[in-house]
């Protein structure tokens, strides 16, 4: 690796540890030649570039980025935090990149959302429904609505911790 103060390539690794949940690794190193310190990221590089096809036939890369602005815009206003998106977003992405594919429907990328938003936060699930579901009827919306409100019912207080 190559100085980024003195250009010379000697240096030597001082640490190495796991960042981002293992995807990648941090290395400090110390130049040999001017003893500066400087610290460089080791990722896998990703060969499987993920195409989404959109309802018109169209295809475009995937984007998390996309994810999260959907996420965002159903839980507006909701109690649920940045954090929660961002980590409900890298869940979807997992789940993509693990069944291998190289092309994706959108309606499938919009499903795994709906079932991991639907644990988050009941509101932002309807919300993500009623513009994912292309809701033609006011009736759909409702029994969708009943489901969750029976299913919310049924479920212990968020504050309760679970037993076992």
């Amino acid at each position: 690796m190559r100085c980024p103060f003195c250009d010379i390539d000697k240096d030597k690794v001082i640490d190495s540890r796991a960042t981002d949940g293992g995807r990648s690794i941090r290395r400090r190193r110390q130049c040999l030649s001017c003893n500066k310190r400087f610290t460089t990221y080791e990722t896998v590089e990703e060969k499987v570039s993920l195409q989404v096809v959109k309802k018109d036939d169209s295809r475009v890369p995937y984007s998390k980025d996309k994810v999260i602005a959907g996420v965002e815009k159903a839980a507006y206003k909701r109690p649920v935090s940045v954090d929660q998106i961002v980590a409900l977003a890298e869940s979807v992405e997992e789940d993509l990149f693990r069944r291998g594919e190289k092309e994706i429907a959108s309606t499938e990328i919009g499903l795994i959302v709906l079932n991991k938003l639907r644990t988050v936060d009941h509101v932002a699930y309807m919300r993500f429904a009623s513009v994912y579901m292309d809701v033609d009827k006011v009736d759909d919306l409702l029994e969708e609505m009943q489901q969750v409100k029976d299913e919310a019912a049924n479920a212990p207080p968020r504050e309760q911790g679970k037993l076992f």
